[in-house]
């Protein structure tokens, strides 16, 4: 993903990543994290829907890739 898309959902992953109380009826959506070699640390890649962990890293695009269920916030 790139452009806006990609920025929005950036950072809602990363309000939810920054954690605080989650309601029970809160939906979960499969974000896909990872190192690249501009970011060595595990950070958002995409939403599982958008992009394939497995051809990241057998590209070597990314590696450490894991995908984790998190909260989208919007305000």
């Amino acid at each position: 993903m790139e452009g806006p898309a990609s920025e929005e959902a950036e950072r809602l992953a990363d309000e939810a990543a920054r954690g605080g109380p989650v309601s029970e009826d809160a939906e979960l959506y499969p974000a896909v994290y990872g190192c690249t070699e501009d970011d060595p640390a595990p950070h958002f890649l995409g939403w599982l829907a958008d992009v394939d962990p497995d051809e990241l890293f057998a590209t070597g695009a990314a590696w450490g890739v894991t995908v984790r269920r998190v909260t989208a916030v919007r305000d």
